[in-house]
This record gives structure tokens, sequence and C-alpha cells, in this order.
């Protein structure tokens, strides 16, 4: 399949005790930032395009710097930020001696950033930080999320008279987020000055009683999306936080010396070597707040919505070594065992059943497995290989086009030309770029007496949201298909419909669109039109039931991009408007054609 980006991954840190207990016990000073290294490596597959990390030393004295922040972009970031850190420690500042080594503290934030909004840049890559004078009111955060109305949270900003500078989700967030955090500052201020405290005891009084809960609440109100929302102050106070629907994931762990915070729970047991059991999941609307003093609570900031938990994450996203995520994958390719078994006529005997690498190996296990409950000589072969990323750059016209189709290739001499079927599975086909361009061509070149796609994932139809890149509905092969259909048998007029709806922001107003065809009435559409056309026998698509998904990963029933059901009010919104969008350029020309 074609990679999808993921919004983003997290990893935060919290020293429980005094800095000396670790260089004792470990025999390292910077025993917190080693960790937070392993966390974010380990989950580098949630975000190649930046990464950056923060520090707040809490115990600084004045005029010396406790907040820190590196930032770096490209797939090797973490190497650069990391690089780039190990050199301010190596090297003290010549002009403030005094400060101490860069990045020694006791809360630690680290981030892997994946675009899904188009906006690139060193400025976009987290985390964001908020400097002031007073150390409570400094703000630095970061994220996995994606916000669906941030226009609508522009115009609140600016109706009260704020100017964000960058009109960005994370930018407004920070500054309303800041915000809040100000006038919790004022709070903490009037109330010390009530008892009487003077001068240095005023800030001591604010460090150590700023409350995140109510800043939270009074900030994230305003948004619709799903997000895990991560942050710290100067002063000292840490959180993260899980979108009221639980769409977006979070972990942590925490024993008495440590506190972590992660988007993956293997990560965690890995880095602590840690049972499953000793990682919790933070629940929707909750948020985990550790204050200046290193006390650890719960808080549910918002009541849960409906449970929204995105599958998503577990068929693709996350890291399969998760014994859930792995026994899902596992039960996603063995459901499809009947599906597959008509495709081929049940001549398993002439049949060969291989994977696209990487993410689908483990759904292919399953599908074998479940071959295997009836006929237990299944040819098994690694038949496409995924090399390393070609540079087509160097080359143009059809030699960069011909250069791209090679990003797959085969195993020569694997199947009995025109006697074997060749099956094989993938996790997803979204836009069907790579299938039709590389894929399907290099199967073809076998010569397999027919090829049987098999897809672990349902079909997706509609645009996502809320941290992945699918918001451009007309990229999809299935709409594309439904579409081409549609138009074949003079039903304009439904596209037409459907139009007029997503305007008024129907919420079932794209669900239309499929409701005409069969699942096989649009499988076959796709194949024609992905079919390259120096492939000539036979194909056939396989893909998972939305049922069957749901019996596979009974805990993540988040499926609007397969169904159409969008958890928030905001996501159903951007998707009619996506809709609109292409009617406007293409689809109202289409129409008008019959």
């Amino acid at each position: 399949m074609e990679a999808l980006k993921h919004e983003c991954g997290i990893a935060m840190v919290r020293l429980l005790k005094p800095l000396a207990f670790y260089e004792n016990k470990y025999g390292d000073s910077h025993y917190a930032l080693g960790k937070l290294y392993l966390m974010m490596e380990k989950q580098h597959n949630r975000g190649q395009e930046g990464a950056g990390v923060a520090c707040v030393n809490i115990h600084q004295t004045p005029g010396h710097e406790y907040m820190y922040r590196e930032k770096a972009e490209g797939k090797d970031a973490i190497t650069k930020v990391f690089d780039t850190i190990h050199r301010q420690i190596s090297t003290p500042d010549p002009d403030d001696p005094c400060a101490g080594p860069a990045f020694s503290g006791e809360l630690y934030m680290g981030h892997l950033r994946y675009s899904t909004t188009g906006k690139g840049g060193l400025k976009f890559v987290h985390p964001f930080l908020r400097r002031n004078n007073w150390r409570a009111k400094n703000l630095c955060l970061c994220g996995n999320f994606n916000m669906t109305n941030i226009e609508e949270v522009f115009n609140y900003l600016t109706s009260k008279g704020q100017y964000p500078r960058v009109y960005s989700d994370t930018y407004i967030l920070l500054e309303l987020m800041g915000h809040r955090l100000d006038r919790e500052v004022e709070r903490c201020y009037q109330e010390a000055l009530s008892l009487g405290l003077e001068e240095q005891q005023v800030t001591e009084y604010i460090d150590n009683h700023v409350d995140m809960v109510p800043v939270l609440k009074t900030t994230l109100t305003h948004f619709d999306g799903g997000y895990v929302m991560c942050g710290m102050t100067g002063s000292g106070e840490m959180f993260a936080m899980r979108d009221p629907w639980g769409i977006r994931p979070a972990f942590y762990y925490q024993d008495e010396e440590i506190c972590a915070i992660t988007s993956e729970r293997p990560v965690l047991q890995t880095a602590f070597d840690q049972r499953q059991e000793s990682i919790r999941e933070l629940l929707p609307g909750q948020a985990i707040i550790i204050n200046r003093k290193g006390e650890i609570r719960l808080e549910q900031v918002f009541p849960a919505e409906k449970y929204s938990a995105c599958s998503f994450e577990r068929i693709y996203f996350s890291r399969g070594n998760d014994s859930d995520i792995h026994q899902e994958r596992k039960k996603l390719g063995f459901q499809l065992r009947d599906s597959i078994l008509k495709a081929i006529d049940g001549d398993v005997e002439h049949t060969v059943f291989s994977y696209i690498p990487n993410t689908a190996e483990v759904a292919y296990h399953g599908m074998v497995e479940g071959i295997r409950t009836v006929s237990p000589n299944v040819r098994a072969e690694k038949v496409v290989w995924k090399d390393i990323k070609l540079r087509t750059f160097i080359t143009e016209g059809s030699t960069r086009n011909d250069l791209a189709a090679h990003v797959y290739d085969i195993t020569f001499n694997s199947i009995r030309p025109d006697i074997d079927n060749l099956v094989v599975i993938d996790d997803s086909i979204v836009r069907g770029t790579t299938m039709r361009e590389s894929i399907l061509k290099i199967l073809g070149r076998l010569h397999p007496k027919k090829i049987v796609v098999v897809s672990s994932a349902p079909q997706i139809r509609y645009p996502d949201f809320y941290g992945i890149d699918m918001g451009r509905i007309e990229e999809f092969i299935a709409f594309q298909a439904a579409i081409s259909l549609l138009m074949e048998r003079g039903a304009h007029h439904l596209v037409e419909q459907v139009y007029e709806d997503c305007l008024q922001n129907h919420e079932n107003a794209l669900r239309q669109l499929y409701e005409p065809f069969t699942a096989e009435e649009l499988n076959e559409k796709m194949v024609e039109l992905l079919r390259p056309s120096e492939v000539h026998c036979p194909i056939e698509l396989v893909f998972q039931s939305l049922e069957g998904l749901h019996q596979a990963i009974p805990n993540h029933p988040g499926d609007w991009y397969f169904s159409g059901h969008y958890p928030t009010k905001g996501g159903a919104r951007l998707a009619c408007r996506s809709f609109v969008d292409w009617y406007e350029k293409k689809g109202k020309q289409l129409c008008n054609k019959q």
C-alpha cells in the first residue's frame, strides 16, 4: 500500500527523585534523556518528517536557562536532535559557566512529526514554546492531534482581540492555552497576596499552586478533533490529556522513580523492562498531571464521549510487537479464509500465498493459518520484496515513472506460469496508486493464472481528519469506483443531491454514494481502474468486511474511514467539505456530461 502518514508520536519522562539519585544508582547523569531517546526511536514509525525535544530544570537558579528545546527536520531528525543535545552537554556555554550542563532537568518531552495538513518546515515541528519572564507562564506543547474546527477557534481568538501569528492548530492552541495559563497564574498571584506573601514568596507560591486542570478544561473545550495533548510549564507542571472520544492513543508507566508517557504500549514495556500489566492506558477525556513536587494524579477533565478509538492504529500505524495488536492482525488475516477460497475456486494446490511487505506480514501469517485449516499443504512464499526508496528525482519523464514502478520487486520463478494462482495480502488499499503503478505490474511478470489481492482492512471510502493523511476523498480508489459506476448508470442526479446535502452538512450525505452498489460491484470496478495495460490475467480484490473488522478488533470501534460514521461534528463537516471541493472542481463537469 501507499505509506500513510500518521499525525505524530509523543514521549514524556518525569523524574520523581533528585537528579543525584539516578547518577548514583545508574551511573548516568542524563538517565532520563537516554530513556527519552529510546522511547522516541521505538516510535520512529510514527513520524519521519521532524522531531523535537524539550527539557525543564525546576531547580535552576535565576539568570540561567531552565527550559531547553531542540528541533530538526527529516527522517534522521531524531539523530540530529540528540547529536546537537550531546554537543551542548559536552561543551558548556563559555559565556555562562555557572549554568550547568544543558538539557539537565527533571521534565523531558519528545515528539515525532508527520504532517497531515500540508504545512512543513521547522517552525511547524513540535514542541512549541511560549516564553515569559514569569517561570510559571512559560509553556511548552506537543501532541498527536488534528483539530477539525481550527477556523472557529481562530475566529474566537480574534474576536477577543488576540492576533495569532500563524494560522495552524498548534500555534493557535499554544496561544489559547498560554492565555488560560496566564489567567491561572494571576489567580495564584491574587491568592498569594491575600495570604500576605511578598516578593519571592509570591513567586514560590505560584510555582507550587498552578493547577493545569482548569487550564486544560477552558482551552480544549473549544476544540473538536482527535488528540493526545502534552505539555509542561517552566515551573514544573507536566500533563498529557486524551480526547473525550479516545480517538488517539496514550499509555503511561509509573513507579517510585519515574513516570513516562508514550503513544504505544510496547515502547514503555521495552524502555522499562515491564510486563504488559504494568502499563496503563489513559482513558478518554482523562489527563495525567504531575505537579512541581512530582505528585501524580489522574483527572477526568471532560466526560467520556462515545468511545471511538482509531482502528487504523491497530491495522497499520502502531508497532506490531504489542501482543494484542499482533493477535488482532492475525485474526484479520484468518477471517478472510472463506473469501479467498471462493476467489481461487478452492484450488489451494495450485495457489501461492504471499504478502505486501512490510506491515501486512502478521495478517499474512493469520491468512496462512486460516487456509491450513482447510488444506495443510499451503504454498507460502515471499514473492514481493520492498526495496530501498529509489531516488527518482535524478531522472525525468517516463524514466522517472519507470523507476517509481520498481519500489517493489519479485522473487522470480516463485510460481508456475499460467498454472498457479497468486494470492497477496496487504493491510489496506487506499489510493491504489502503488497497486496500479508497481505491485500489479511486477506480479504480472510472473504470469500467474490469476491474481487475488487481499486487503485485511475494509474498503476505505471516506476521508480522515483526526490525524491520518487521508483528507481528499477524490484520491480513494473506492470513491473513484463509486463515481464511475454512478456515471455509467446515469445516476448523476444522486451525485448532485449529495453535493446539495454536503452543503447543508448532512451527516449521512456521503454514505448515499455507495448505497446503490454491493461490495463486489465496487471491487470489480476498482480492478478495472487499477489494471495495468500489460497485465492480462484475471484479477480479483478481496476486502475485509466491516463486521469482520470489529470481530477482530473489538476494543477499537473507530471506523469512520470505512463506515462514514464520524465521532465528532467537525469530522463530518470536513468530510462534506472534501466532497464539495471535489464536486466544484471536477464533479460538476462530470455530471454535466450526462
